[in-house]
């Protein structure tokens, strides 16, 4: 994700950056521009043949149209985005009350159980952000508290296995008598978080927009896009390509920008911080664990 000064407004329409729309789209607007130039020329030296009447009042009926649709598509793409980052504040606020409560209501002398929580929490962050990528990246997770390793790995949702680890260890303490059962009760909130945090983001990445809905929208883009230059060409002249490519790259531009931020969780420029975020986290809960260690 990229950090940045909203109030540098100026400096910010001469930045370009390798994710801009601009980039990916300049060989299909320098294709564009040609074929508008092509049916301008046309138009204006062979108008024998090629006749077209103006159909500027046709095609800003339709744009407005358009428009909408081009909004609910930006704004449900957003929806998600955002619905993606309050899950992952929420995880953030659940992995440090759960650290804050299993660090002040663990007995004194379980400082095993209190290292085994210390990296287990920050584990299965960094399981659940590659998770909702490609695949774990074991390089990341503390693998040494890690029991049954390979029977882990053997599984397909890494997160389940490891917050199932921490249920088997808090329910030993409570079976062991270090903990009542309102202790229980009050760290399983948290460790239930956890579960209910991936499985919307889980929704999130697998509900994409309706594919019929997706494949409509380029169609109209490229019937809208391609059908103006012949009615622009009589009223505008040359001005004509320019024009129109600037129409083609401000609606595409709007597509790729709503198919970039709809599935939040990947490492494109737009997505959310979540690696960031997961280093935060482990700060956080180790932090917190080591303040006992002080005390």
């Amino acid at each position: 994700m990229i950090i940045y000064n909203p109030k540098n407004w100026f400096e910010a329409i001469f930045l370009f950056h390798k994710s801009d729309t601009f980039n990916q789209l300049k060989y299909v607007l320098i294709g564009f521009a040609a074929y508008a130039a092509v049916i301008v020329y046309l138009s204006l030296h062979y108008d024998h043949i090629f006749s077209f009447k103006s159909t500027t009042s046709i095609h800003s009926l339709l744009g407005f149209v358009f428009g909408l649709l081009l909004v609910f598509r930006t704004n449900t793409a957003y929806d998600r985005w955002w619905e993606g980052r309050k899950q992952w504040g929420a995880l953030v606020n659940d992995c440090r009350n759960l650290a804050i409560k299993l660090n002040t209501q663990l007995p004194d002398q379980e400082t095993a159980l209190r290292n085994f929580y210390k990296h287990m929490i920050p584990n299965y962050v960094f399981a659940m952000k590659e998770h909702l990528r490609e695949g774990v990246v074991w390089s990341e997770i503390q693998t040494e508290v890690i029991e049954q390793l390979d029977v882990v790995k053997s599984k397909d949702h890494i997160p389940n296995a490891i917050v199932q680890q921490m249920y088997v260890k808090l329910h030993a303490q409570f079976e062991a008598g270090n903990l009542t059962g309102e202790q229980l009760l009050m760290i399983d909130k948290e460790l239930k978080g956890l579960t209910n945090n991936i499985g919307a983001c889980e929704r999130i990445l697998k509900t994409p927009i309706p594919y019929s809905y997706s494949l409509f929208l380029k169609k109209f883009i490229f019937a809208y896009t391609i059908t103006m230059p012949f009615g622009m060409a009589s009223d505008f002249k040359y001005w004509t390509v320019p024009i129109v490519t600037f129409i083609l790259y401000v609606f595409s531009s709007i597509e790729l920008l709503a198919e970039e931020i709809e599935n939040p969780f990947g490492t494109d420029t737009n997505d959310l911080p979540t690696d960031d975020m997961a280093v935060t986290i482990r700060n956080n809960v180790h932090e917190i664990f080591d303040t006992h260690k002080s005390n």
